[in-house]
C-alpha cells in the first residue's frame, strides 16, 4: 500500500499580522472543566459502570475541579440515570456546576433538562458542527442552514429553561469541529447564539471553541482563538472555553498558547483519555502551571491516588513516563543525571526556592518519594549509587570508592540485566567492602604516644594474633607492624572516615584503599568508633591480599 503523503491539504493559517499573543504570559490558571464522565467515557472500549462514574465523579470534586461534564443524558440511558442519581441523592457540593451535553436537537434538549430537574446549578452545553467538511459532506446544508440550526437550539435551550427557575442556569455553546470552520462564519454563528442568549444583559454564557481534530500546530490555534476574541460580538460577557485533542500530540500545548490568547477556560480529561489520540491533559496542564509557581486550583498532591481511580475507572494503565503521573517520570537511570541530582539535593536547604537538576518539581509534591527519583542500572554511574548507599542505608563514600564500587555495580547489572534494587546494592557493598574475614577480625587495640610518634598494639583473629609497631599516627604504626610482621610491602594510598547517622548499628565507617606488594587493594568497616573502623578496614584490606595470617607468620618466621 502506497505511503503517499500527497494527497493531504496543507491547512492553511490563519493570515494574522497582529497577534499579541506571543508576548502573553500566564499568571493565573483559567477554569478548568472535566469531561471525563462524558467525552472521555464515550472513547472507553467498556464505558464506565454508574459505581465506577461516581467513583471518578468523586475524586475530580476532591481534587477541586468545580465544572464537571457528567454525561450526555439525551442520548444514554446511563447517562441521564447517572445524573438523576447525583442530583436526588444530593451528591453535588453546592460549589460544584454540573455540566451535560446535547446536540442543537428539540427532542434532545428537552430531554436534557429532564434529566438535570432538581439541580442547583447547571450547564447546558449545546453544539451542532460547523466546518466546511461536515456541512459538505455530512449535512449537505448550506452556512444559512447550519447557523439557523445553531440559533434554534439556542432559543429552545433558553425557552426550556425559564421552566426551572429554582436552578442557576449556565448556557454553552460550541461550533463543533472549530478548527475547521472558517473564522468569520464561526463568529458569524456564535453572535447569532449570543444574540438569543444575550449574556450582556445577565445570562451566563460559556462559548466552547473546540479542536474537535487538531489540524495544525498549537500557534495556528492561538491564531484562531485570538482572532475570535477580537471579533465576536459581546465578548466581555462571554466566558472563551476550549477543547483541544491530541491528534498531532500538541493539546496541552494548544490549550496553553489558548489561554496566551484569550481563553478564561479548558476543558480536558484526567491523563488525557479521549477519542483516538485522547484529549487535552488536565493533570499536565495543571501541573505545568504548578512547576512555575501558579496555583493550579486542583489539587493533585496524592498522584497515586489519582491515577489509581483513572486507571480503575477507565481500565486504561498509565504509561509510565506519563507527565507528572508516570511510575518513572521523576526517575534518573543516566549516572550523569544522578549525579547532578544528588549534588542539588545535598546542596538545597528547607526554605529554599526549587532548583534541582532534571527535575522540575519536587515529586514529594506529588506524594512521591526520593527513593523513586534514583534508580540504578547498567546504564548508572558513581553518583546513583553514592546516592541510593546515602538515602537508604546512611553510607557516605569517598569520591574513589564511588568509583569504583560503581563498576561493581555495573558489572552485576551487566550480567543480570534491568535494575539493581537498593537491597542488591547494599548486599554488593558488603559483601566487597565490609565482610570481615574472622582471622582478621580486630579485637582490640591500645595506641601510646611518645615523643616521636604512636606505639600501637593490635590483636586480630581467633586464637588472637598480637601486632605491634610505631609510626607517626596509629594507621602508620599498624602499617609497619603488618609489614615487618608478614615481610610485605605496603602503602597506604587513601582513607576516610564518616561519622554515620542516626538509626544505624555503628557510629562511624572508615574506606581505606592500599598497595601491598604492588597490588590496590581496598575495604571499608563499620565500628563504634572511627579509630576501631579504621583499623579494621586496613585489616582486611591486607588480609584480602595475605590469606591467613597463621600461615604467612610461620612462612616468614
Amino acid at each position: 500500500m502506497a505511503f503517499d503523503h500527497s494527497k493531504y491539504i496543507p491547512f492553511q493559517p490563519v493570515r494574522k499580522t497582529d497577534r499579541r499573543w506571543p508576548d502573553q504570559v500566564i499568571e493565573k490558571a483559567p477554569d478548568w472543566c472535566a469531561v471525563d464522565l462524558r467525552d472521555g467515557n464515550q472513547a472507553l472500549v467498556k464505558p464506565m459502570t454508574v459505581a465506577q462514574k461516581q467513583r471518578l465523579f468523586d475524586l475530580l470534586v476532591k481534587v477541586g475541579f468545580k465544572q464537571i461534564e457528567i454525561g450526555f443524558p439525551a442520548a444514554s440511558q446511563p447517562d441521564f440515570d447517572f445524573c438523576r442519581k447525583l442530583i436526588e441523592e444530593d451528591r453535588i457540593p453546592d460549589d460544584v456546576r454540573i455540566q451535560v451535553l446535547t446536540q442543537a436537537r428539540p427532542e434532545l434538549i428537552e430531554r436534557t433538562y429532564q434529566a438535570l430537574e432538581g439541580a442547583k446549578r447547571a450547564i447546558v452545553h449545546v453544539y451542532n458542527s460547523t466546518s466546511i467538511v461536515q456541512r459538505e459532506q455530512v449535512f449537505g446544508m448550506d452556512r444559512e442552514g447550519i447557523k439557523q440550526i445553531a440559533v434554534d437550539g439556542a432559543r429552545l435551550v433558553q425557552e426550556i429553561a425559564a421552566r426551572y427557575p429554582d436552578t442557576d442556569w449556565t448556557f454553552q455553546y460550541s461550533p463543533e469541529s472549530f478548527t475547521g470552520t472558517e473564522l468569520d462564519y464561526a463568529a458569524e454563528v456564535i453572535d447569532a447564539v449570543t444574540g438569543v442568549w444575550r449574556p450582556d444583559q445577565g445570562q451566563k454564557v460559556i462559548i466552547n471553541l473546540p479542536a474537535t481534530v487538531e489540524m495544525a500546530t498549537p500557534n495556528v490555534f492561538a491564531d484562531q482563538i485570538e482572532w475570535i476574541c477580537d471579533n465576536i460580538q459581546r465578548r466581555e460577557h462571554v466566558s472563551i472555553s476550549v477543547h483541544t485533542h491530541n491528534d498531532r500530540g500538541c493539546g496541552v500545548a494548544a490549550a496553553e498558547l489558548a489561554v496566551m490568547a484569550g481563553a478564561d477556560r479548558v476543558e480536558g480529561t484526567l491523563m488525557g483519555n479521549g477519542e483516538r489520540t485522547g484529549n487535552m491533559d488536565l493533570v499536565t496542564m495543571a501541573m505545568n502551571l504548578y512547576s512555575q509557581g501558579i496555583d493550579p486550583q486542583v489539587n493533585m498532591s496524592n498522584m497515586a491516588e489519582i491515577t489509581d481511580v483513572v486507571e480503575a475507572c477507565t481500565e486504561i494503565s498509565t504509561h509510565p513516563r506519563h507527565p507528572y503521573a508516570g511510575e518513572l517520570v521523576f526517575t534518573a537511570f543516566s549516572g550523569s543525571h544522578q549525579d547532578a541530582i544528588r549534588k542539588c539535593l545535598a546542596y538545597r536547604k528547607d526554605g529554599d526556592k526549587w532548583n534541582v537538576a532534571y527535575l522540575p518539581i519536587d515529586p514529594q509534591d506529588l506524594g512521591r518519594r526520593y527513593e523513586e527519583v534514583v534508580r540504578i542500572n547498567s546504564q548508572s554511574g558513581k553518583g546513583g549509587v553514592a546516592h541510593v548507599l546515602e538515602r537508604d542505608y546512611k553510607i557516605s563514600l569517598p569520591r574513589w570508592l564511588q568509583i569504583e564500587f560503581s563498576q561493581c555495580v555495573q558489572k552485576e547489572a551487566e550480567t543480570h540485566g534491568g535494575e539493581i534494587d537498593s537491597h542488591t546494592i547494599h548486599r554488593l557493598f558488603e559483601d566487597r567492602y565490609l565482610a570481615v574475614d574472622n582471622a582478621w577480625r580486630l579485637s582490640t587495640y591500645d595506641l601510646h604516644r611518645d615523643e616521636e610518634g604512636v606505639n600501637a598494639t593490635v590483636k586480630f583473629g581467633q586464637p588472637a594474633i598480637e601486632l605491634k609497631g610505631h609510626g607517626l599516627g596509629a594507621v602508620e604504626a599498624v602499617v609497619a607492624a603488618l609489614q615487618d610482621t608478614y615481610g610485605i610491602t605496603l602503602a597506604v594510598e587513601a582513607y576516610d572516615e564518616f561519622a554515620l547517622g542516626e538509626g544505624t548499628n555503628a557510629n562511624a565507617l572508615a574506606c581505606i584503599r592500599i598497595v601491598v606488594d604492588g597490588e590496590v587493594r581496598s575495604s571499608a568497616a563499620l565500628a563504634e568508633d572511627t579509630t576501631s573502623a579504621t583499623l579494621q578496614a586496613l585489616l582486611s584490606a591486607v588480609g584480602n591480599h595475605v590469606g591467613a595470617p597463621e600461615s604467612v607468620a610461620e612462612a616468614t618466621a
